[in-house]
């Protein structure tokens, strides 16, 4: 008895000490909730669950390496980044008049404001693979390539083959792959692509997958910089399942990206060269060919890039969305493949539509999740009720993260509205405001429609208690998810 009343002390006071560091690490109300009821009501396993997926990295600052490093890197180009935003906002004021709070929060960010820039819409990965192809083909200096997922398959191997290729002919070739995500490569592709010639390392090298909270801090971003002019930003990964093959019946897979010609890129080098920093634990020398797009006209678009992750002091990405949605007037088209958005995303988006705009919400009629799945449709009774329309795509799976403000701004990249995407994962996306790619982005959204069904806000209001009681349940845990 005498053991059982220490060992329960003992237990009491390590989940006291546990529930007050939960409460001092987590800045959410509702993350905070989620980890203390875990801790107090799953005995030994909640804690375990925090410990491993919980812990705030922001706060803790466990990119700290990375930070001083991104400082220096920061100084270099700061010069060039003033300039040259300058120059851009004086010269394009009418076409950013209804975004300058937006371009003004992200150049505090150290995001430059680039014009001239030509932006080419990627639909799905029969659109853009040609095109990566094809650019790496011509790859004269280096080629900077950094993936979430990058899978072993048809697609892959011709990348490969195209980088092992330059490689020999002298290019420099740099190779990001997210550990979780890429795991089917590490083995004999990347060796296959180190023996060659090209530098391929992992981002953030994770030891024992069912246990590291590395897991829980993934590279979600994709980015492509060749010869630091032409670049490649979006949703679509390095895998076959983004082509649709009308010969096969697999899942038809619906995504979005885009190629930025100009200094649109000089952002996405920048954040590619903080990767890369952060991973070899060296700093890259800085020269003139990895910004090297210059003063020429490639096009009329003007170009910013929204970036966050761990090692940002704010969620600088939830911010730009909740500028651009709070900044629409008139009409908000919005494509997310999870949506957990959490309540200041929600709260914006009901405040838009009750305040006249027309907002319409397209997400997978199933995700590939049954928790995330769920969590999503707890959020739909409300957004329904303040007048948003939700669509659900049935085609296939919409994996496209995108937004169209008022047909002048376009927003497309690797960020979903969840809070993974806002708070956990290192994610990148591009703010474009040209009316051509919004209607261009616009047009994409309203083909989408037609293979979508809309929700009935009032029979999806009589849903039985039965029904909804999973979703509610999910998104209790839609913290962790």
């Amino acid at each position: 008895m005498k053991w059982y009343i220490i060992e329960g002390t003992i237990y009491a006071i390590i989940t006291i000490v546990v529930c007050l560091r939960i409460l001092y690490d987590i800045r959410s109300t509702t993350k905070t909730l989620a980890y203390l009821l875990l801790t107090i009501f799953l005995p030994i396993v909640g804690m375990i669950i925090y410990f491993a997926v919980g812990n705030n990295y922001r706060k803790n600052k466990l990119y700290s390496k990375k930070i001083v490093s991104d400082k220096k890197l920061m100084d270099e180009i700061r010069r060039r980044i003033a300039s040259e935003s300058k120059k851009t906002w004086t010269a394009s004021e009418e076409e950013i008049k209804e975004y300058k709070n937006l371009a003004h929060m992200l150049l505090n960010e150290q995001s430059p404001l680039t014009g001239n820039n030509d932006v080419k819409l990627l639909l799905n990965g029969e659109e853009k693979f040609p095109e990566l192809l094809e650019a790496l083909k011509v790859a004269k200096k280096h080629i900077h390539i950094e993936y979430y997922i990058f899978e072993d398959g048809n697609i892959g191997n011709q990348i490969k083959d195209i980088l092992i290729q330059k490689a020999g002919e002298g290019v420099n070739v740099r190779f990001i792959y997210d550990d979780f995500g890429s795991r089917s490569i590490r083995k004999e592709f990347v060796k296959e692509l180190t023996d060659a010639g090209v530098e391929a390392l992992p981002f953030y090298k994770i030891w024992f997958i069912a246990m590291s909270n590395r897991t829980n801090y993934r590279n979600h971003r994709k980015i492509v910089v060749i010869d630091g002019c032409v670049g490649f930003v979006g949703g679509i990964n390095v895998s076959d399942r983004y082509v649709n093959d009308k010969n096969t019946d697999k899942v038809y897979w619906r995504d979005t990206h885009v190629m930025i010609t100009g200094p649109g890129v000089y952002y996405l080098q920048n954040l590619f060269i903080c990767d890369w920093n952060f991973c070899t634990g060296k700093k890259l020398p800085i020269t003139e060919e990895f910004f090297a797009a210059g003063d020429k006209k490639h096009g009329k678009a003007i170009v910013q890039i929204a970036a966050s992750g761990p090692d940002s002091d704010v969620p600088t990405i939830m911010f730009s969305l909740l500028q651009a949605i709070g900044a629409a007037k008139e009409e908000l088209l919005i494509t997310s493949p999870y949506f957990i958005p959490g309540d200041s995303i929600l709260d914006a988006l009901c405040i838009s539509a009750m305040s006249g705009v027309k907002v319409k919400l397209l997400v997978p009629w199933r995700s590939d999740s049954y928790l995330v799945n769920a969590a999503a449709c707890s959020y739909y009774n409300e957004l329904l009720e303040a007048g948003v329309e939700v669509y659900r795509y049935k085609k296939g799976f919409v994996h496209a993260k995108t937004l169209v403000a008022d047909g002048l701004l376009a927003v497309v990249g690797t960020a979903n509205m969840d809070h993974r995407s806002f708070e956990l994962n290192f994610e990148v996306n591009s703010m474009i405001y040209d009316k051509k790619i919004a209607a261009e982005l616009g047009k994409a959204f309203h083909n989408d429609l037609k293979n979508a069904e809309q929700i009935n806000a009032k029979r999806w209001a009589e849903r039985s208690v039965i029904k909804q009681l999973p979703e509610k349940l999910c998104r209790l845990l839609s913290p962790l998810l």
